[in-house]
């Protein structure tokens, strides 16, 4: 028996997130549905992370067990042929059995794109917020730093989620403009439920001035989600990197 780590991309535009749903099709079923073609079973396949509907992956890191002798490089090209193009297998290795996608990462990075541009982009419409207020990229940077820390995110978690410990270490966090285009970008021990989503949506209110200069932190510490801002959507936001 083998556990093999796979890593995939995928463009979530048409996907209900990435775990299995009885009444949406998810990233997951549609990798399955490849894996039991490949493989001749329906492997148990175990993910990094929960991704949300219309969330788009750079690197999302997945394990299954099998005892099928076929190579690594096989794996990926017969998983390709299988899978549809907004899908794509780009790494697959071995690991020990001890290996867990989910609980062996020590941080996770997303990145999330806010398109800037004064008319709205329509190549862009699925992978972008398109935002069209003016942002001062290097202010909200400044004021982003007061997410850094370890703090109880419970202000930044939405409604739905039923996690009982909130707290969460924030590594780094940069925002920064390349043209029309301004990306907010984040590594952390762990997330919360669109917590992400709603520290963007939070450092927004601060660039209309809702939220004062240097205040961040109290919204912070407050812990209350109604002093957050809205939560932004969730075209822009990718799972950039996995790290363990």
């Amino acid at each position: 028996m083998r556990r093999l780590v796979i890593t995939i991309q995928y463009d979530g535009s048409s996907y209900h997130g990435w775990q299995v749903q009885s009444n949406a099709v998810t990233v997951q079923q549609v990798f399955q549905n490849a894996v039991e073609k490949v493989f001749g079973e329906r492997l148990d396949v175990k993910g990094c992370s929960r991704t949300d509907s219309g969330v788009h992956a750079n690197m999302y890191v997945l394990t299954l067990d099998t005892d099928m002798n076929i190579s690594n490089d096989g794996v990926i090209m017969a998983l390709n042929s299988n899978l549809p193009s907004d899908i794509a297998v780009i790494d697959c290795k071995e690991a020990d059995f001890d290996f867990h996608p989910r609980y062996s990462c020590t941080s996770k990075e997303y990145v999330y794109k806010l398109y800037n541009g004064r008319i709205r982009n329509p190549f862009l419409a699925d992978y972008a917020f398109h935002y069209r207020y003016p942002i001062d990229a290097h202010y909200l940077n400044e004021q982003a730093q007061a997410f850094v820390g370890t703090y109880d995110y419970s202000g930044f978690c939405s409604s739905k989620s039923d996690v009982e410990d909130t707290v969460r270490t924030v590594k780094a966090f940069s925002v920064y403009r390349e043209g029309d285009m301004v990306y907010f970008k984040v590594e952390a021990d762990g997330f919360l439920y669109n917590m992400v989503r709603i520290m963007v949506g939070t450092l927004l209110f601060v660039s209309e001035g809702k939220i004062k200069k240097d205040s961040l932190k109290d919204v912070i510490l407050s812990k209350d989600r109604k002093r957050a801002g809205k939560t932004a959507p969730p075209q822009g936001l990718y799972l950039n990197k996995v790290n363990y």
